[in-house]
Order: C-alpha cells, then sequence, then structure tokens
C-alpha cells in the first residue's frame, strides 16, 4: 500500500550575491517547504550595501505598485496569467515598467484634465439653458410684494422629493432641460419654512444679476459646439485609452510577473537567517527530488553554494516531537483530484498508510450507486471532460474535473444497470435485453429499480440494502485495517491491537458480522466458542486503558482509579457495540437514495407524459427542466452524503491524529 511521500530537510548555505537568484529557483521550482516560520519582515540596517539593496527594493516595490494599479485602473477582466514563466526583473524590464508606467500616467493625465473640462463646460451649459427662458429682470421677480423667490442647485435625484415636500406650500419649476437648477416661490409669510426646507435638500442658492433677462442665442450656441468639442476630445482619450489597455496588456502581465517575484524574493530575503555576506536556508523537500534539486543549486551557483541533506530522525525538533514531518501525497490527476477531500479532514500523519486511493474508489462507487442514470452520468463525463480542456471555465472548480469525470462513468454504468436514461427506460432497453439474453430470458431493465406492481420488486429492493450494507462492511473493514497497520508501523502496539479501532474491535465487529451471516443462510446455533470469542475481543476493545498504560510503560495503570475506570469501561461497550452497528446501518442510506433517485425519475417522467409526452413542447419542456434540477440539487446532497459517509464511517477509525499538510513556496500574483 502507497505512503505519504518521503521527505528529506535540506540545509544551505548561500553567498548573499546569489541569493536572489537562489529563491527566485526554490519558488520557481514550488518543491520546498521552509522549516520554521520566517522571521517577520522588516528592514535591516548595516552596511551602505544594504542601503542599496533596500534602495533596489523600494524601485521595484514601486514598480509592482504602479503597475498593479495600472492594472485595475485599465478594467482587466478576469484572473492575472500564470506566472511560471516569469523571471525576476533585470534592468531591461525595469527600463520597460518605467516607459510603460509614464505612457499611462500621461494619458490618464490627459484624461484627467479633459474630464475636468468637459464637466466645467456641461455645468456652463447647463445654467445658461436653466436661465434662457428668463425674459424679465430678477430685480422685477424679487420685488414682487407677495412672493418669495429661490434660484439655485439641488442634486438632480432629490427633485421629485422636494416638490413633494413643498407640495400645497411653494411651487417648484424645473430651469432647463434636467431637474438640478430650479426656481422656488412660495408666499413671503412662508420664506423661513422653504428655506429650511430647501437646506434639507441641500439646495444652492446661484448669485444671479438684478438685471439679468436671459442668455443670448449666439452666447448659448457657442456654450453648446464649446460641450460638442469637450466631450468629442474626452471621448477620444477613452478609445485611446480602450486601446492602450488592448495592445499593452501581454507586457503589462509580464511585468507585473517579473516584479511580483521580485517583491518576493526581497521579502523572504529580509526574514532569513543571515551574517554580512552568508544566508542559512533550512527546508523541506520530497526526497526523491533531492538529488536533482541539490545538483540545480549547484549549477545555478557555479559551486558557490554548501548544502546538506538530513533524514527527518536526524532533525532534533522532529525527535523531540516540537516539529511534524510535513506531508506530501503523490499520485496521478485522477486520484490526485481527490486529495482536497483529506486535507479538507486533516492531514494524515507522515509515514502513515495514504488513504487517497481508497477515498477515490469508495467516493466513485457509492456516488454512482446513489445517482444512477446513463445519460445523467454523461452530463457529468461531458462536464468533466470540458473543465479538464478549459473549455468552461467554473472558478476554481476545473482541476476537479477527473472527479465529475469519475462519477459521470460511474453513474452511467448504474444507469445501463437500472435501464434509466434522463428518467426513461425503453432508450436502453436493446442493450439490457442484449445482455440478459446470455444468462436466459431476455427481459429489461436489468435491474428494476423503478415502482412496479410486480412482488418481486421487493426483493430487488431489499437486495440494493444489502448490497449497501456490504460496502459498508468493507469500508469500515478498510478503515480498521489502517488504523492497524498505520499503528504498527509506528510502533504504537497498545493502539493497534487494543480498543475498538484496534485489531480487538475489529475482531468483534468482524466476528459479530459472519455471526449473523451465518445464522441467516444456515441452520447453525450460536455456541459457546462464539460467545467466547465476542466476549473477549469486546472486553479488549472496551476495557483496554489499563493494558494500553501497561504496554506503554505508564503509570498508575487506572488514572482515574478504578472505580471510574468499571464505570467509562461500561460506557465503551455501549458505545462499540452501538458505533459499529450505526457504522454499518449507516450504509443503508445508499440504497434508499438509489431508490428515492429512481422515484424522482419515475416522477419526472410521469410528470412528462401528463403533459403530453416526450415528443411533445411541454413534455421536452418538463424533461429537461426535471432532470437539470434533478443534476444540480439532488446530485449536490448525494455528493454530501458520500462525503459524509467518507469522514465519519471511514476517516473516524483511523484519523485520531493528524499531521501537517506539505505546503512549498511558491510566487504568486495577488
Amino acid at each position: 500500500m502507497a505512503r505519504t511521500a518521503e521527505m528529506k530537510i535540506l540545509e544551505l548555505m548561500v553567498l548573499k550575491n546569489d541569493i536572489s537568484s537562489v529563491i527566485e529557483y526554490i519558488g520557481k521550482k514550488e518543491n520546498f517547504q521552509f522549516q520554521t516560520k520566517l522571521k517577520e519582515s522588516a528592514a535591516k540596517s548595516g552596511t551602505s550595501e544594504d542601503s542599496d539593496s533596500d534602495a533596489s527594493l523600494n524601485i521595484d516595490s514601486q514598480f509592482y505598485e504602479s503597475l498593479s494599479k495600472a492594472y485595475t485602473e485599465l478594467g482587466y477582466e478576469g484572473e492575472l496569467s500564470d506566472i511560471k514563466d516569469c523571471k525576476a526583473p533585470r534592468d531591461e524590464d525595469r527600463k520597460k515598467a518605467a516607459d510603460l508606467i509614464a505612457a499611462y500616467t500621461d494619458l490618464k493625465k490627459r484624461i484627467a484634465d479633459a474630464t475636468e473640462e468637459a464637466h466645467k463646460v456641461n455645468d456652463a451649459y447647463k445654467e445658461a439653458m436653466a436661465f434662457s427662458n428668463l425674459k424679465v429682470s430678477y430685480s422685477e421677480l424679487e420685488h414682487l410684494s407677495f412672493l418669495s423667490l429661490r434660484i439655485g442647485r439641488i442634486p438632480e435625484n432629490q427633485f421629485e422629493d422636494l416638490k413633494d415636500s413643498l407640495e400645497g406650500s411653494a411651487v417648484v419649476i424645473k430651469l432647463g432641460n434636467d431637474s438640478s437648477h430650479v426656481l422656488v416661490a412660495s408666499s413671503k409669510k412662508g420664506r423661513f419654512a422653504l428655506d429650511a426646507e430647501l437646506k434639507n435638500h441641500n439646495f444652492v442658492a446661484l448669485d444671479v444679476p438684478a438685471d439679468f433677462k436671459g442668455v443670448p442665442e449666439s452666447a448659448l450656441k457657442g456654450l453648446e459646439e464649446k460641450k460638442a468639442d469637450a466631450d468629442k476630445a474626452l471621448e477620444e482619450l477613452v478609445t485611446e485609452k480602450a486601446n492602450f489597455a488592448e495592445t499593452h496588456r501581454a507586457q503589462l502581465e509580464s511585468l507585473l510577473g517579473s516584479f511580483t517575484i521580485a517583491v518576493q524574493i526581497e521579502d523572504i530575503t529580509r526574514r532569513l537567517e543571515s551574517t554580512e555576506l552568508v544566508y542559512r536556508i533550512t527546508g523541506w523537500i520530497p526526497a526523491s527530488e533531492t538529488e536533482n534539486y541539490m545538483k540545480g543549486l549547484d549549477e545555478l551557483t557555479e559551486g558557490r553554494i554548501a548544502i546538506r541533506a538530513y533524514e527527518p530522525f536526524e532533525v532534533p525538533s522532529v525527535m523531540s516531537g516540537k516539529e511534524q514531518v510535513p506531508v506530501k501525497l503523490e499520485h496521478g490527476k485522477l486520484v490526485k483530484s481527490f486529495e482536497r477531500m483529506i486535507f479538507s479532514y486533516g492531514s494524515p500523519i507522515y509515514g502513515a498508510i495514504d488513504p487517497t486511493p481508497f477515498v477515490a474508489v469508495f467516493f466513485t462507487i457509492l456516488f454512482g450507486i446513489m445517482f444512477g442514470d446513463f445519460g445523467q452520468g454523461l452530463f457529468f463525463v461531458v462536464a468533466g471532460i470540458l473543465m479538464a480542456l478549459n473549455v468552461i471555465k467554473v472558478g476554481g472548480w476545473n482541476k476537479f474535473a477527473p472527479i465529475f469525470i469519475s462519477i459521470g462513468v460511474s453513474s452511467s454504468i448504474m444507469g445501463l444497470l437500472t435501464g434509466e436514461f434522463f428518467g426513461t427506460e425503453t432508450v436502453l432497453e436493446p442493450f439490457a435485453e442484449w445482455v440478459t439474453g446470455f444468462f436466459g430470458t431476455p427481459h429489461a431493465p436489468i435491474l428494476h429499480l423503478m415502482p412496479s406492481a410486480d412482488p418481486k420488486s421487493i426483493y430487488v429492493m431489499f437486495g440494493v440494502f444489502g448490497v449497501a450494507v456490504a460496502i459498508g462492511f468493507v469500508i469500515n473493514t478498510c478503515g480498521l485495517l489502517l488504523n492497524i497497520i498505520n499503528n504498527l508501523m509506528r510502533k504504537k502496539y497498545a493502539e493497534a491491537f487494543l480498543g475498538k479501532n484496534g485489531l480487538a474491535g475489529a475482531v468483534f465487529f468482524w466476528y459479530v458480522i459472519a455471526l449473523v451471516l451465518r445464522l441467516v443462510l444456515t441452520s447453525h446455533t450460536v455456541a459457546v466458542y462464539d460467545i467466547v470469542i465476542i466476549a473477549v475481543s469486546l472486553f479488549f476493545a472496551a476495557f483496554a486503558e489499563p493494558f494500553e498504560r501497561a504496554a506503554n510503560g505508564e503509570k498508575p495503570l487506572f488514572e482515574n482509579g478504578f472505580g471510574t475506570y468499571i464505570i467509562s469501561s461500561v460506557v465503551e461497550i455501549i458505545e462499540v457495540i452501538s458505533g459499529y452497528l450505526s457504522n454499518t446501518v449507516s450504509f443503508v442510506r445508499v440504497g434508499a437514495f438509489a431508490l428515492s433517485h429512481a422515484v424522482l425519475n419515475f416522477t419526472i417522467l410521469t410528470l412528462t407524459n401528463m403533459v403530453g409526452g416526450p415528443g411533445s413542447v411541454g413534455g421536452i419542456i418538463v424533461l429537461i427542466a426535471g432532470n437539470a434540477l434533478i443534476i444540480v440539487l439532488e446530485g449536490m446532497i448525494v455528493a454530501i452524503q458520500v462525503i459524509r459517509l467518507q469522514y465519519y464511517e471511514f476517516f473516524s477509525k483511523f484519523f485520531h491524529e493528524t499531521g501537517k499538510e506539505f505546503k512549498p513556496f511558491k510566487f504568486e500574483l495577488k
């Protein structure tokens, strides 16, 4: 059985002149995890050479910040491209970055100036239009003895609210074509209430000359032409910005990749142990890659580097238990796609058996049984293939494309057995009759799960439940075996042989299952030796504490006293029996979901026939909508149930301790 990847620790002594290229090498390889948490980033003080380094960092940081800001402002959509092909910036990259930033800054300034000019001209034109129809002087209006007038500006979106607020006490009149300039008239006695309400609506009074009688037609025309010119100039600059964004995107992304590498290199450099001339780096690396890694570093530095490799048992912090060896799992694409399911629960212990292949097999089988439909399964297969080819992109889900393909295949196989194709049973009838013909009288489907008046269907139902429980037995057994083997490899013999998840608990579980099968399938009766085997295995499963402490050399044997030990052990007996019973019966849900899936398909098919059948427009709509609902909602529910079975019935058998996931350093676009 495959175990977690063997790891080694490297100690590198790097000269100051080589540190940047070495860290770039480490980041690009993406297979080196720093041994301990790096120091907090802080600027070092020291020699003039340090100051020169800081100056270089500041320049690269400024370039990175300016390029990032430009990238955002240019409105690029989607994620930045990968930086695996990027390198730390050279002088020529800094010159390109400076030229690009200067060109964009100039364009941005011209757009800002044009925008400001367009706003000024538009505001002037609006105010001119607002007063273009004023044919009498303002002073004549002000001298009306019975009116109080106010002329000014308000936010355009507040016009209707102001009008409603003053209804019955004042008249609000638009000036011009929009609602931003208004003339408000009220009685003299209501002027104080009017001013208060205007203040609440952000009214700004305009200073209108006393003899003002409107705007001449020639002035309006001139302002209109100036407004058109300003708008056109701004539009041309906006177009220029769009063209700039289109033509410079690749260069900008490339430079961003280079400068983000530079910033991260310097950030790591600042946080390493160092003397004035030498840096010390220690970190974990897969043992299989150590030789090539050391050779690559030696060639990179032309021999100016000291490298030492250590086994985990040679590291004092590991031997003392202060540090865990990071865990890396090595798989092909299919099994690797299931790794997140492992690490979301916890990391296996270093050196333990890798459970990922078991999870991949169990997840695929259980999902297929619960979601058996040939057509719906093919949908998952096609979706997975398109995700793998990046034809469709679903956030970070594309890396799980192999899972979609595998569950699609298993669902399709189950669908062939049950004869279901998007809920219908007629499409696959020829295939079922061809297969069953080899074993006797042809019939369809091979395995009938749909609701039926046939009395034999009850046997099929119980058969499905029986298969589900049998699969549960296999999964529970695998979990117990993993726990026993892992503890034996770690020389934890007490945990391997005693306790409910050790050999004692396993023997109890296996023997009870075997005894039940013998009672059901044969004329066997319970014998004395059956009772003895069950009692002894149950005793060492539930009363294991003093034996475990004795095997581990711990004293006293009864940590909390003999009375407490007896009470807790009795409770443990109940837990062992109920636990194994629930762990087994829990898999009945697999059969229940298989039957419920068939019922849902049957319901969709019945509704389709009620609206005219699959050949009618209504039938097609119901068929498509119903299957879409099943694929999305029931697909999610089934996936959750499978994960739950893995976590509670499989992982709980051996996941008593967790390790530390291997997380190598790599450059990232922030």
